[in-house]
């Protein structure tokens, strides 16, 4: 249900949750510590709020409201300041705001049929394996960056963010062999170079660096460069690209409870001690590699996290192939809505990479031939929820149009007696209504029509004849 860090004379904060599959008229609550030597657990405070499915998630769709969207409203008035009943408006999104992605490999390099797939629906990407020590430097002073560089290539033609996954891997099993023969100065310069080489090469190309993954589960480097080592590694990456933020990565964190190296307080004391060694951290990264989950304990770590105020990124997300696809594809769509929902949750990316015998790491989200399987039929869908695709109305007796609409840029025309009026505007996160007037310049600013000229002619102003009102938009926010 949930864990907590405790010690002695000290209370300490735990919060869980869990699903009943059929109605109880009792509930006995459990509490057992790790430490054999514990003989007493005090318990102050309880409570236990039971929640509908429909509770549930209602409360995700006012959560998603008041954070993923903004209401907006859009004034029109005519030339004399008067508001302009009945102006036809429509608002289409260019853009989303938040990162929604998936991780790809080097199988997409000149696959036209898996980047169209890709590109029409995300807007981050991460590369699989392309960017970790062993897959560009895989002996010592041999350097090769092709692969990652025909990606990073790839998103940047196509105004994809990406992150940068990773710089140190603290798994020994995912460290180069070479570097596991180094000892002492010899293994310190190799990092050095390390951090240097993939940094100066992509210097501002990364949105983020994953600078140490999974090390509340492994310490290779501080077991043979000391406990200061991480710290070293965060102060040269920010150094080196200071644009770039910083992540801590792992797992189990939000995907089990009864994994106590990453339980919610582990992962807040680990940053607790890197930051008495000076490091500044500025996000936190969960993998979410999922088996069954547990919606409300999700909700419960994230809750927690959520409580230092810094971005949070579920960073791998997919589900076991110990499931069929159907059930994959059930379980992902509660995490996603679960993540998008959350206010402390800043992107969502996917670990779904397709590899060149069309196999994933776990989840799939298409066949070989790119076509949905029930993983990726619920992207799309839920891709459908999340963005505003188009909006038309009419102003009302006040001049005014208003709507709600998700984060992201817009196209927004306005169209009068056949003339129109464009311009863009963007919806950043706010609690405030975003107000955008529309009112008349001496000339017309813009109108698609051949005919624009004769319908707002420049020349009844000379004549004393009343102008057509001609709109051009002004935002505020």
């Amino acid at each position: 249900m949930g864990t907590s860090i405790v010690r002695n004379d000290c209370w300490s904060f735990l919060k869980g949750g869990f699903v009943l599959n059929s109605a109880s008229q009792t509930s006995v609550l459990y509490f057992q510590t790790a430490s054999p030597n514990a003989s007493t657990v005090s318990i102050r405070s309880a409570s236990l709020q039971p929640f509908s499915l429909d509770q549930w998630n209602q409360h995700r769709e006012d959560r998603i409201q008041l954070i993923r969207k903004r209401f907006v409203n859009v004034h029109v008035s005519d030339s004399n300041g008067s508001r302009v009943v009945g102006a036809k408006v429509s608002v289409h999104q260019i853009t989303r705001d938040f990162p929604f992605g998936s991780a790809i490999s080097r199988s997409i390099i000149g696959n036209k049929p898996y980047q169209d797939w890709f590109t029409k629906r995300f807007n981050a990407a991460v590369f699989e394996n392309e960017l970790k020590w062993y897959a560009t430097e895989p002996s010592p002073g041999k350097e090769d960056y092709t692969a990652a560089d025909q990606l990073l290539q790839f998103v940047q033609s196509h105004d994809v963010m990406a992150r940068g996954h990773n710089i140190f891997w603290e798994d020994p099993k995912y460290t180069p062999a070479w570097v596991k023969n180094l000892t002492g100065s010899q293994l310190r310069d190799a990092v050095s170079r390390r951090i240097e080489s993939l940094l100066a090469r992509y210097k501002g190309d990364f949105v983020h660096w994953d600078v140490s993954n999974e090390m509340l589960h492994f310490d290779f480097y501080e077991n043979r460069l000391g406990g200061n080592a991480t710290a070293e590694f965060f102060d040269t990456a920010k150094r080196a690209d200071p644009l770039a933020t910083l992540f801590l990565n792992d797992f189990n964190v939000v995907e089990v409870c009864d994994d106590l190296s990453s339980s919610a307080d582990s992962y807040v004391s680990r940053l607790r001690q890197l930051a008495d060694g000076g490091v500044t951290f500025e996000g936190i990264g969960l993998e979410g590699h999922f088996g069954k989950p547990n919606i409300p304990y999700v909700r419960a770590v994230l809750d927690k996290l959520g409580t230092l105020r810094l971005p949070i990124w579920l960073t791998e997300i997919d589900i076991s192939s110990s499931f069929d696809q159907k059930t994959q594809a059930a379980y992902l769509e509660e995490v996603l809505r679960e993540g998008f929902a959350h206010p402390s949750v800043d992107g969502i990316m996917l670990w779904t990479a397709m590899g060149r015998n069309d196999s994933c790491y776990q989840m799939c989200l298409t066949d070989g031939n790119f076509t949905n399987l029930p993983a990726g039929d619920v992207v799309d869908r839920l891709l459908g929820e999340w963005q505003t695709v188009e909006v038309l109305g009419a102003t009302n007796d006040r001049g005014s149009f208003n709507f709600s609409a998700f984060l992201g840029e817009y196209k927004l025309t306005v169209n009068y007696h056949n003339v129109t009026a464009e311009g863009t505007f963007s919806l950043a996160r706010s609690d405030d209504t975003k107000h955008i007037n529309v009112s008349p310049l001496s000339l017309c600013w813009v109108s698609k029509l051949l005919t624009s000229l004769l319908s707002c002619p420049w020349w009844n102003y000379f004549s004393y004849k009343q102008p057509y009102p001609c709109l051009t938009a002004r935002n505020r926010e």
